[in-house]
């Protein structure tokens, strides 16, 4: 059973899984040297406590959550595993991030190597803010810490020994949910530049009008998360091709959030909601954007 649970980051839904963990018993731990003030202040808001090194979090952790971007996946895992071999501890090491089940893998070489316990997990939905909206998917052969997090708030569902199936689940899903916004923010600025937006849109109410509530309501607030999908999408174009399907359609997904990702709308933080555009501004936006280009 987990006493102490290390998050590394707590942004956006690290910090909220780590009030969830809180709230319901466990100490959460974060060693936040190097980290930006807003991950500071949102460890700080929810009672995450700063440990100053890497070797003193992994020695007071029984478990730690790795929940970053995915380009950072890698090297959080090493500093992990370098302070696991200075201090001889005992953990879990859960890789949360969304990174190609063929990456999971090596990840967890590099844990399993310095004497970690490794699980191979994934978090579809938004940060827990409310129950039973967040899923956690786990797989690996030692997944009984982990598991333990069903009984301190969080919804733990494990799927198989084999380490790489609950990344897959991850790059599939997000391939619909995150592809889907991609494509229909693209197709959203095309009909803006091609000057057809009244027409589409009041076809869209009469054959697609779920879809086109779906778009009103969350591609307004996608923009201040676009650079950090970027790198989800490419990891799934990575996953498909490594199955041997094209990776094409994902990669073109990265490229409009590195579109998206060049616009003012994407330096909001994700919790300045009042500051969000409605959809109209936002195609607006990168419309007039890709005039500029």
């Amino acid at each position: 059973m987990p006493n102490t649970v290390g998050i590394l980051s707590p942004g956006d839904m690290g910090h909220t899984v780590g009030n969830v963990l809180r709230e319901n018993g466990l100490r959460v731990i974060a060693c936040l040297k190097n980290r930006s003030q807003r991950t500071r202040e949102l460890a700080e808001k929810v009672g995450i406590e700063d440990v100053p090194t890497y070797p003193q979090l992994v020695a007071e952790a029984d478990l730690i959550l790795s929940i970053m971007v995915p380009a950072q996946a890698m090297s959080a895992a090493s500093v992990v595993a370098e302070a696991l071999q200075q201090t001889d501890a005992t953990l879990t090491y859960t890789d949360c991030n969304a990174i190609a089940p063929q990456t999971v893998r090596k990840l967890g070489d590099v844990i399993t190597a310095a004497g970690g316990t490794f699980v191979d997990a994934s978090i579809i939905g938004p940060p827990p803010r409310t129950p039973g909206a967040t899923r956690f998917y786990a797989s690996g052969p030692n997944l009984e810490t982990f598991s333990e997090l069903n009984n301190y708030g969080l919804d733990v569902r494990t799927l198989s020994d084999e380490i790489g199936h609950a990344s897959a689940i991850k790059m599939c899903y997000a391939s619909l949910t995150k592809g889907l916004t991609a494509l229909c923010t693209e197709l959203l600025t095309a009909a803006s530049a091609l000057g057809v937006s009244d027409a589409l849109t009041a076809e869209f109410q009469l054959s697609q009008s779920a879809l086109f509530e779906r778009m009103e309501r969350g591609l307004p607030g996608m923009p201040p998360k676009a650079r950090r999908w970027i790198g989800e999408m490419e990891e799934i174009a990575a996953t498909f091709e490594h199955v041997g399907l094209t990776p094409n359609i994902l990669k073109g997904a990265a490229d409009m959030y590195r579109f998206v990702g060049d616009t003012h709308l994407a330096d909001l933080p994700p919790e300045a909601r009042d500051e969000f555009p409605t959809l109209a501004e936002l195609i607006e936006t990168l419309a007039e954007n890709l005039k500029s280009e």
